[in-house]
Formats: C-alpha cells, structure tokens, sequence
C-alpha cells in the first residue's frame, strides 16, 4: 500500500501541468503520477496545430474567441466556461513558455500565428505541425527535476477507492504493475484523472493504443456523473493508410494554409455544404466527406496541396511533409488521400470550474472531464488550452484542501485482484469485434435502428466475455476491453437519449 498527497492518473498536458504546479507551490507534499505506457506517450504527443489563445488584441479579442468557440460547440456550450477558459489562456500560455516550450515566431519577435476550422482569426500559437510533442518536451524536462514528483511508468489503473458511507468520496486507485504484474494499492488525499480519450474505440483513430477511456470507465464504475459522450468529434483529415495504427493526423492548420477538399473526380465540394468551405467546423466537414464517400463509394476524399508554396509547405508543416514523402506522396505533385477519423471526446467526467466531479476528492482534467466548454462539438486547437486552464484551477481548489486530516480516515474496500494470462487472441478478437460495430453503427452519422442494433451486439459481446473471465482476473488486456466496453455503451445510450441533432452528433431519424 503506497501513501500520497497527489495521485495523478496521466501524463499528458493536464496531468504533468497539474504535477508540476503542486509541486512548485507545496514541495513538501507527495506527488505520484501513474502512466500505462511511458512518459513519452499521451494523446497530447499526438496534437499537431497548437493552442488557440487570443495573443494579438490589435487584430483579434477575446469576444471573438468566445463567440467562435460557442458557435462551433452548436449551442451546448456552457458560456461561463468559455469566457473563464479564453480569458485565462493568455496566463497559461506564458507558465508553457516558461517550463521551456517554445513557440514559432515571425521576424518581428511576435507569435506566428495559424487559422483553423471554426475560426475567425488567426489564433493558433504552435510549433510547428508538433505542437503537442513540443509542449510535452518541455513538460517532461520540467517535471522529472521536481523531487517529490515520483512518476510510475507501465502501470494501468484498475479502479478508484471510494468509501464505503452514503456520501462517495475517491481515496486513490488500485493500480497493475504491468512489468512485473503486482497490484499496488495507493491511498491518495486528492485523485486527479488525467487519462485522456477513447479514440481505441473505433477502428480509424488519431489516438494510441493507450487511449481506451480508462478515467471515463473508472468514474462511471465509482457512481460518477458522466455527460455528452454522444459528441464524438472526428477529424475530417486523417491520412487514408489501411491498416497503419493509430493513422496520422494532417492537422487542421494544412485547410487553414489553403489546401483545398477534393473528391475522388477530383472535384472542390465543400462549397456545397458550409460558406466556410474548408473551413468550416469539424463536425460540418466530417459529415461532408462522409457524404461524398458514400455519394462516390469511395474510401477516402483528398487533400490538395499542390497549388501551394511547397517551401513554405515543408517550413510549416515539416512531419506532414516528411510522413507524406516517405509512402511516396508528394504534397507538390500528389494530392493526399484524406478520411475522418475518430479524433476527441466532448462529454466525460462531468466537472465544475475547479475540475471537481460529482465525487469528493476526485477530479477529472483534460480530455476525461466534461467541462462545458466544448459544448457539441470542440473548436480547433482548444483541447490544449482546456487542459492547461483546468489543471491551473484544479491545483489552486486541491491546495486548500489538501490538509484535511480527515481525508485519510474513511473507510473503503480494497478489492482483490488476481494477475492472470489470458488468451491474448481472444481479447483481441473482442476489441476488433466492438471496434467495427461502433464504426459501422456509431460514428459520424447514426441511426436510431443502428445504435439499437449495435447495443445489443455490445452487449452480446460483452456477456461473451463475462462467461469466460473472472470478474476478479485482471491484467492490461482485461483493463483494456473492460474499459472500452464501457465506453461503448455510454456512447451509444447517451446516443440513444439525445433527441436533438447538435454539432458532432448526427442521426438521420431526428427530423
């Protein structure tokens, strides 16, 4: 059994925010983050555009920012957050630069600034197409200095510890070693759940292997509020690469340069479906292509380049460019084979401002949380500036209540877990299996009949599953389909229960 003030489940953007400003500020306190994989590995890696933070008041405002934001999330939003979380990035965005993270400038020192889908001005601070792995760079160096950070790398969180009485409260997790295959026990004053997103669900995703909905999963396990997970947000641009996992994403920045959408006849259609044409949300866009490759029978649309600066191409976007050349496209001669992929999760962990969810001592940051700011569907590039603005409010909330005594006095199980083998192939065949039904039946556009369908075959899967493991049996495999089991059917009833279309969620039975 492992003792500590801070338990932090993830290592992202959120997470490693959240560690270091607690260990800044309370260096006599305990740290403990928990990772799957290692340090190296998070959605935030993954994120290519940048942070959307109104830096240039003389060209751009804040109102206009709250105004984009509450206009892409389709009238979801919750206002208050959004004008909070736009008016607090400029702040955070200076702590990023100085734990080291650097951004592009212009010749005149100022931020080199990109347009997005959804946005009315150019916004976007970045690094170039590697703005995620950048700020991570920096996040990491930061945090492995800090001496009361302790950081376990290859553990996976099995459950939260939540006490026994009427009143739920979270005192940490159970946590599986996945090296040596040890359950640990950690009892922790405040739990914080950075764990990201659930793109694993789906067959085509930005996301990594490690993005199953985990902190989702455990919270809805624990009795927490969960909200919106029917606002599946998928990226209109993913590089069309069968059988690459996870597929790469061309960011959204690659439209905002100028690339245009074509058809498979070549022809320019995002005219027909926003004025914004490429430019428009990513919930209007997804559903575009969508249409056209079932108009066309197509597998992919494609992203055309040509017609652009090819120097400035591979000066702005030089992983883009260099993924592209090393399967042989060439963006100055060859347009790029596009699709939607399973991107963000707009719903989760419902949270308040100070990211505290329905349960004491536990809150969700970051991707896992429901916050209100992205609404029905996220605006781009606003992911990163959520993150950083909810572990700044988290860790002011902890540290006033960080020294109640009486936090490490509530009873609570400590379940029993028993480290096993399993046929590999068999969770896979399940994982695969569940991944095809949400695909088929719960992704850009849905179906009453669809979703119900899908339901039962879930759940058919799921009792297939349950007759051969041990509710008790554990090992990351079996964390694994638990948790993606879970989230498929939070989205498919949450699915099920919206009677409106709004932004990412689309059903062509709701008139």
């Amino acid at each position: 059994m492992i003792h500590t003030d801070f338990l932090i489940i993830g290592s992202g953007i959120a997470g490693l925010s959240y560690a270091i400003k607690v260990a800044e500020d309370a260096p006599h306190h305990d740290i403990l983050v928990v990772t799957k994989n290692d340090l190296n590995e998070s959605n935030t890696k993954y994120a290519q555009g940048g942070i959307a933070v109104v830096t240039d008041y003389s060209k751009d405002s804040a109102q206009q920012h709250i105004k984009d934001t509450l206009i892409a999330g389709d009238g979801i939003c919750d206002q208050e957050v959004v004008e909070m979380v736009v008016n607090e990035g400029p702040e955070r965005l200076k702590e990023l630069i100085s734990w080291g993270a650097q951004f592009d400038r212009n010749s005149d020192g100022g931020f080199s600034l990109e347009n997005e889908g959804g946005h009315t001005k150019h916004r976007v601070v970045h690094h170039k197409d590697m703005t995620g792995r950048e700020i991570m760079r920096a996040l990491r160096a930061t945090a492995i200095q800090m001496s009361n950070i302790k950081i376990l790398s290859f553990h996976t969180a099995i459950d939260l510890l939540t006490s026994k009485s009427k009143s739920s409260s979270c005192h940490g997790a159970v946590i599986l070693d996945n090296l040596k295959g040890e359950i640990k026990h950690i009892i922790a004053k405040n739990t914080i759940l950075a764990s990201g997103g659930a793109g694993q669900v789906y067959t085509f995703t930005t996301n990594p292997d490690i993005a199953t909905g985990d902190g989702i999963a455990m919270a809805k396990r624990a009795g927490a509020k969960i909200e919106e997970m029917e606002f599946i947000q998928f990226h209109p641009t993913a590089l069309y690469y069968p059988d690459k996992k996870p597929v790469f994403l061309i960011s959204e920045a690659v439209r905002g340069f100028g690339a245009i959408l074509r058809n498979k006849e070549g022809e320019a259609f995002m005219y027909r479906y926003d004025e914004r044409k490429e430019l428009a949300s990513r919930d209007i866009v997804a559903r575009a292509i969508h249409s056209e490759l079932k108009k066309n029978n197509s597998s992919h649309v494609y992203l055309d380049c040509t017609h652009l600066d090819n120097e400035k191409f591979k000066h702005h976007f030089p992983s883009i460019h260099e993924k592209c050349m090393t399967i042989g496209i060439n963006p100055a001669i060859n347009m790029i084979p596009v699709a939607p992929a399973a991107h963000y999760v707009c719903g989760g962990i419902k949270v308040n401002k100070d990211g505290l969810s329905s349960i004491s001592n536990l809150y969700a940051i970051g991707e896992c949380s429901r916050t209100g700011l992205h609404g029905a569907n996220r605006l781009a590039s606003n992911s990163l500036l959520e993150a950083v603005v909810y572990a700044h409010r988290t860790y002011q909330h902890t540290m006033l209540t960080v020294n109640d005594s009486n936090k490490q006095e509530i009873q609570f199980d400590l379940p029993n877990y028993e480290v096993v083998k399993l046929n590999n192939e068999f969770i896979q065949s399940l994982q695969r299996q569940l991944q095809e039904i949400m695909s088929h039946s719960v992704g850009i556009v849905r179906t009453t009949k669809g979703l119900t369908k899908a339901q039962e075959e879930i759940t058919t899967l799921e009792q297939k599953f349950n007759n051969q493991v041990n509710l008790k049996f554990t090992s990351t495999e079996l964390i694994t389909i638990r948790n993606l089991f879970t989230i498929a059917h939070l989205i498919i009833k949450h699915s099920l229960d919206r009677k409106i279309n709004k932004g990412g969620y689309y059903n062509v039975d709701i008139s």
